[in-house]
């Protein structure tokens, strides 16, 4: 029988509580065997992040053309990923009555034994448009290297997903129902408003996604009763390619999942594997600087000096410090951003963002010069590890897997306040 919304709260917990009794940690082997992403960061040939560094606004030629990069990748790299394409058009403030089309990608891979509405699926989330204003604004960190470190962590992963299956499917072991677990991309489109951040003049593409996942019914017997409810898990990445970013735990619902990923990247510091740590660091010097200020939420008082003299203090910070953060002090409401039309729904969200927000956030600054390109390399190996952890593909990850060599040996260039993202 189909599921009653009111038994999708029930439904989600007790697949949580499933899921994290079934977790287990990658090994030091699994950590050392992932994969770097050579010179695909590179910002003017890499082949996953250079195509991606130029003025994407929506209904544009550029926003075509990284559309197209997306597909090219998946369609010859990944092609065991599958690609849809979510169409919308809405009027916006700056177009008057003029309807822009907006295009969000879905990339997926479920179990090969699997059918709709039967698989649950770990959700990487970033957003590919870029502002309109500044007129040719590139929006680097905002957010063309997170598209080009999701990206990264789908073809890190291919192989891997591959094997696991494979030898669940000769062992017996496809039917088992913990382990119906695919994985997929979203690259949202229209998340920049056009004029001023509002709830009408933003998230256009993530608006009209969760809405018509939540519309989208599933068979009735299905596990899941809408294409809404497979998400396990929102992972949002935003702003991020900075150096020294700082991300806070924004949801206590969610605090456990930051913890495992935060877990994963004290481990791979140990492991001396972040290209960005002192002992890893490029001997050039960067003139990338971290953000100094936030505009404050209408009950907050300014943190300007307090966020510059912390900023100023750190060279080796971790990007995920609140692993032991406990009270009732979370700031998930205080950020708009392409997560507020699923999380409306009931979709849990872990939401990578750094606070303070880059120095270069909203202005032409942010571009490919100003990136960290270590600090990108690092996110792109957090990122691949928490979904393979999350994938269970501990013993898989060395499959026909080749770590590369640091950033620094493959010609990155070096790179040359929190206002509200938006607050809401």
């Amino acid at each position: 029988m189909a599921h009653p919304p009111i038994l999708y709260p029930i439904i989600q917990i007790l697949l949580l509580v499933c899921f994290t009794a079934a977790y287990s940690t990658l090994s030091e082997a699994s950590l050392r065997a992932l994969p770097g992403p050579g010179d695909d960061f590179n910002i003017k040939t890499g082949k996953l992040l250079s195509p991606i560094l130029q003025p994407r606004v929506p209904g544009t030629p550029g926003s075509i053309v990284v559309q197209n990069h997306f597909i090219d990748f998946f369609k010859t790299t990944l092609p065991a990923w599958k690609v849809e394409l979510q169409n919308s058009t809405s009027k916006t403030p700056a177009t008057g009555d003029r309807e822009v089309p907006f295009v969000n990608l879905i990339v997926s891979r479920d179990p090969p034994w699997t059918t709709t509405g039967y698989s649950s699926r770990l959700t990487l989330v970033a957003h590919y448009d870029s502002l309109s204003i500044p007129e040719g604004f590139i929006g680097a960190t905002d957010s063309a290297a997170p598209c080009a470190i999701l990206m990264h962590t789908a073809r890190s992963i291919d192989t891997a997903l591959t094997a696991k299956w494979e030898k669940m499917q000769a062992d017996g072991k496809d039917k088992e129902y913990e382990d119906q677990q695919g994985v997929q991309i979203f690259f949202l489109d229209g998340e920049e408003a056009f004029q001023t951040w509002t709830a009408t003049d933003s998230v256009y593409g993530a608006r009209s996604l969760a809405a018509e996942m939540e519309s989208t019914a599933f068979a009735a017997q299905s596990t899941f009763h809408n294409a809404l409810s497979t998400i396990s898990l929102f992972v949002l990445l935003d702003l991020l390619g900075a150096k020294n970013p700082v991300v806070p735990s924004y949801f206590q619902t969610t605090h456990w999942a930051y913890k495992k990923m935060a877990s994963l990247e004290k481990r791979l510091r140990s492991l001396t594997l972040f290209e960005s740590s002192p002992k890893k660091a490029s001997p050039k010097k960067s003139s990338s600087k971290e953000a100094s200020s936030k505009k404050a939420p209408s009950k907050k008082p300014s943190s300007k000096k307090a966020s510059t003299k912390r900023a100023s203090k750190r060279d080796d910070t971790v990007f995920l410090p609140d692993f032991d953060k406990t009270g009732d002090r979370w700031l998930g409401g205080m950020i708009g951003d392409d997560h507020i039309p699923f999380m409306e729904r009931g979709v849990e969200v872990l939401h990578i963002i750094p606070t303070p927000f880059p120095r270069v956030w909203h202005n032409r600054e942010d571009n490919g010069a100003h990136l960290d390109l270590p600090t990108v390399a690092d996110w792109s190996r957090l990122i691949t590890a928490f979904t393979a952890e999350w994938m269970e593909l501990e013993g898989f990850m060395n499959v026909n897997q080749t770590s590369s060599k640091n950033s620094r040996d493959h010609g990155y260039e070096e790179p040359g306040q929190i206002i509200e993202k938006s607050e809401l």
